[in-house]
């Protein structure tokens, strides 16, 4: 391999679309970040985003990386693309959006028109799985959007994800990763591709098979750089796009824990737990493990839906006076926040949060809420914040715990990366609460990264996934657990935080039953 060798990485998360270029070891050459709006809401729980936002925003981002880094684009080998989840886009033909994209945060939900028929239905019922099958129903963009702007439907040429979208602007070409298939679409994850004709998510949803994309496995081909594209971003014209996947998928192969026993959390918007296993096995039964961004793996995750938003909710309602000194003395506002966590003791003083801030599916359910308890008159908002980030490491314990009773194999390693990893005193207390050293990779930009080792390999860069992981990965930082707050941590967990969602659950659902909410 040539020691001069790059690798392009875009990175199309939910608050900010970033170029980034790599070289053969895994060092950060260079950065071109545009900060996104998230999403507009025309109506209350809506989240949709403009299509052609998103592809003039990637091609800002790299026009702004070729600003930062004066480099010879001969030495760029190749380009790989990483997003959000689950965001819907509806093109025509040209692959020109027909309405706005639904975003992966989107409440709305369509209607359930009838049970599923034949054998699936009478299985469903036998197992107890209707109302994880509806739920599949109501949530699906698609059902949506035929049902209530059926010309927009008739008119759909492609239904696509975001990555897909954005590989078609890139080369011109209709097809995707397989890792980049996580959404309510008649997708099989245990075979890693679109459904067979007698699956019943063709009867749930209604898509036909003409209207869905290619797919790649991580590695492969996906096209090659168009002159349009390469007008636009500045791209060398004819480089090779090569499949990567999701940005959870990326971001467990890019902090390098793809190793048995070793777990990824990442803590971004959704705060996720995985493991990388080869075989197929469903952690939450019904709950399918999602594609890895190593071919014929799966990534098992338990996430917690709101995750770090907790985090940047509570920023913004009650962290003004530490965003406004931190610009005044030109410091990041992360320092300031992490004061705040180390000015409160492990355990917040008996103030624990369970993150249920959106319901789940199964654990937790539909009628799932948000809870603290503990209050007194010696807590403020400081406790508040430490609260949430100790309730968020609770939840991925629990997760923890959960991925190994089913699949039998300790997890002995624990990764840490995603925004919120840049928080010394998250890490210090995820170390504390699970008990074991909190590793942080050497790069923020894991997800990245995971799109340019799959791009390395693609390119046989790197002759195989090993070899690429161990030269292009490594742990920056070790928090190590302090024995006097993981004694308190292993208390307030076992004896209260496992027990808070049993004893709530039922006031939960009533609380859904009086108000509506959740729908």
């Amino acid at each position: 391999m040539s020691e001069q060798s790059y690798l392009l990485a875009i990175d199309n998360g939910t608050q900010s679309v970033r170029a980034l270029l790599f070289d053969l070891h895994g060092n950060l050459l260079g950065k071109g970040k545009v900060e996104l709006q998230a999403y507009v809401s025309p109506q209350p729980g809506w989240a949709e985003q403009e299509p052609e936002y998103y592809w003039q925003n990637l091609a800002e981002a790299c026009r702004r990386l070729w600003a930062q880094v004066p480099i010879d684009k001969r030495l760029i080998k190749g380009v790989a693309l990483t997003t959000q989840r689950g965001t819907v886009i509806n093109v025509d033909a040209q692959g020109r959006p027909l309405r706005p994209a639904i975003v992966w945060l989107d409440q709305r939900r369509a209607e359930v028109g009838g049970p599923i028929k034949g054998p699936w239905g009478w299985l469903f019922k036998l197992a107890g799985a209707t109302a994880t099958v509806d739920y599949f129903r109501t949530q699906a963009e698609v059902n949506w959007i035929a049902q209530q702007q059926p010309r927009i439907w008739a008119r759909t040429h492609k239904l696509l994800l975001l990555s897909g979208f954005l590989t078609h602007r890139l080369t011109g070409r209709f097809v995707d990763s397989v890792a980049c298939c996580v959404a309510y679409l008649p997708f099989d994850y245990r075979r890693r591709q679109w459904a067979a004709p007698g699956d019943w998510k063709w009867q749930a949803l209604p898509v036909r098979r003409e209207q869905l994309p290619e797919l790649r496995k991580p590695g492969e081909l996906l096209g090659h750089i168009s002159a349009e594209a390469s007008r636009l971003t500045g791209i060398p014209e004819g480089l090779p796009l090569i499949a990567a996947g999701a940005d959870k998928a990326c971001d467990v192969l890019g902090a390098g824990g793809v190793q048995s026993g070793t777990a990824c959390l990442s803590y971004g918007t959704t705060a996720t737990i995985n493991t990388t296993r080869r075989k197929y096995r469903e952690i939450t039964p019904l709950i399918p493990p999602y594609p890895s961004a190593i071919p014929d793996h799966y990534n098992n995750e338990v996430m917690i839906y709101r995750g770090f938003w907790m985090v940047s909710w509570f920023k913004r309602e009650f962290g003004l006076d530490e965003t406004q000194r931190a610009a005044q003395l030109g410091v990041e506002p992360e320092a300031l926040f992490d004061a705040l966590v180390d000015s409160v003791p492990a355990g917040s003083m008996g103030l624990l949060l369970q993150p249920y801030w959106s319901p789940g599916i199964r654990e937790p359910g539909l009628e799932a809420k948000g809870a603290i308890i503990g209050f007194g008159d010696v807590h403020t908002r400081a406790h508040v914040y430490r609260a949430i980030l100790e309730g968020l490491a609770y939840a991925l314990r629990a997760g923890k715990e959960r991925i190994e009773r089913r699949s039998g194999i300790p997890i002995t390693r624990l990764l840490v990366s995603g925004g919120g990893s840049q928080s010394d005193a998250a890490m210090q207390l995820t170390a504390d609460i699970f008990g074991l050293p909190a590793e942080r990779p050497h790069t923020y930009e894991t997800s990245g990264l995971g799109a340019a080792i799959d791009c390395a390999v693609g390119l046989r860069l790197h002759p195989d996934f090993p070899t690429a992981i161990a030269t292009m990965t490594r742990v920056g930082k070790v928090f190590l657990p302090r024995p006097e707050a993981q004694r308190i941590y292993e208390r307030l967990y076992r004896e209260v935080y496992l027990r808070m969602y049993r004893q709530l659950k039922p006031l939960y659902r009533d609380i859904r039953a009086i108000t509506g909410y959740p729908a």
